[in-house]
């Protein structure tokens, strides 16, 4: 996995574009501004914008391309945000840590992502915001990106679950077209949350 996102971010041009998601960037923008976790933050495009509307940003990822990108990006916009190299599966969420978190089209194995939830819920603060924006199963059906793996896509039940004890203000599967880059382009089936501790 490592392999394919050091081959996929170590071109020049930014994957999935160097604009933030455009769910995300709109429930941002509602918050004020605090400490962010981006998760899965790939090339940093969420996560520089954030650093840009002045949040105190960590991020992290599997890649080192990735990490490279979005540093060179941050500097670009003269901002600065903290990027770790980081496994998924052993990520370990400081409690009480962060104002809000971010999961965008972050897809993992069904145990890894129990596990990851648990712990970015663990390390929001109370009155801490989730965001999320991720494919469903039906996005198998269309060239617009995401893993051919449905037990790596999300449903709105499944995130609810993942979810539990925090309160939903928005839970929901929808359709939208996606332009993010080479691999975001086209028609896409996603779920969106919001969600607070």
């Amino acid at each position: 996995m490592k392999e394919m996102w050091e081959q996929r971010y170590g071109a020049d041009d930014y994957a999935y574009g160097r604009e933030p998601n455009e769910f995300f960037k709109s429930e941002l923008d509602e918050l004020s501004p605090g400490r962010l976790l981006v998760a899965g933050a790939g090339e940093g495009r969420d996560a520089v914008y954030a650093a840009g509307q002045r949040w105190q940003v960590d991020a992290f990822d599997l890649s080192e391309k990735g990490r490279e990108k979005a540093l060179r990006l941050a500097a670009e916009k003269g901002v600065t945000i903290h990027f770790s190299i980081a496994d998924a599966a052993v990520y370990a969420g400081a409690p009480d840590s962060y104002d809000a978190a971010a999961l965008i089209y972050f897809h993992l194995p069904p145990a890894v992502r129990s596990h990851l939830y648990a712990e970015v819920i663990r390390a929001l603060r109370q009155g801490g915001v989730l965001i999320v924006e991720a494919f469903t199963p039906k996005q198998l059906h269309n060239a617009s990106g995401g893993p051919k793996d449905a037990s790596m896509l999300l449903t709105a039940d499944l995130l609810r679950e993942l979810c539990a004890g925090m309160r939903i203000i928005l839970c929901e599967e929808t359709q939208t077209t996606l332009d993010e880059g080479a691999y975001h382009q086209g028609p896409a089936d996603i779920v969106r949350l919001v969600a607070v501790k």
